[in-house]
């Protein structure tokens, strides 16, 4: 915290503002990221499109076409799926504003299910989790996610689970979120 001195000898507590993530979400970053790992012949990774299908679209004028109405054809699996030496890797990248915790309802009992399928046949599962208003950024892997849902009755991994089993990611300019570093092949 800083301070504002007014010319009445008042003092005021003025918040310290980081710029640093500012306009960028997770995903942006991220998708940035995969861009460089891909033009750099590091790995092969990519977004995964959510299926959906469309029930009405307007035509305003032949070249423009909007999506009107849709909805989902089926649950999402993860957000994100590729090759990285060799290995198939699938993780999921969600953001909280929570400064204590990541709550287990923001990862769907379908997309644990896939993360464990993707384990027992031998690829590389993981979420990556941003904690925004801390600016911090962790990689869990698949089996320390499995450990904590399967031993816990808690609805929210504490912050000090990432810490302590998770891996913080530092933002750098190229990748900007290298998360491939934390990947243990």
């Amino acid at each position: 915290m800083t301070y504002m001195n007014y010319p009445n000898g008042l003092q005021k507590k003025k918040k310290t503002i980081n710029y640093g993530n500012r306009g960028m979400s997770l995903e942006d970053d991220l998708n940035i990221s995969n861009q460089y790992y891909l033009d750099s012949n590091i790995a092969v990774i990519y977004k995964k499109p959510t299926p959906i299908t469309i029930n009405h679209v307007d035509f305003p004028n032949r070249r423009d076409a909007i999506i009107t109405e849709a909805h989902f054809k089926i649950p999402s699996t993860t957000d994100y799926n590729g090759i990285y030496k060799g290995k198939y890797i699938d993780f999921e990248a969600k953001e909280t504003t929570s400064t204590t915790s990541f709550p287990l309802a923001n990862i769907h009992e379908h997309q644990i299910r896939h993360l464990r399928q993707i384990t027992e046949h031998g690829g590389i599962g993981f979420i990556i989790v941003e904690f925004t208003r801390l600016n911090r950024i962790f990689i869990l892997m698949a089996n320390e996610l499995f450990a904590f849902i399967d031993n816990s009755e808690r609805k929210s991994i504490p912050l000090q689970y990432f810490e302590e089993k998770g891996k913080e990611i530092k933002i750098s300019l190229r990748p900007r979120i290298d998360y491939l570093k934390y990947i243990d092949l």
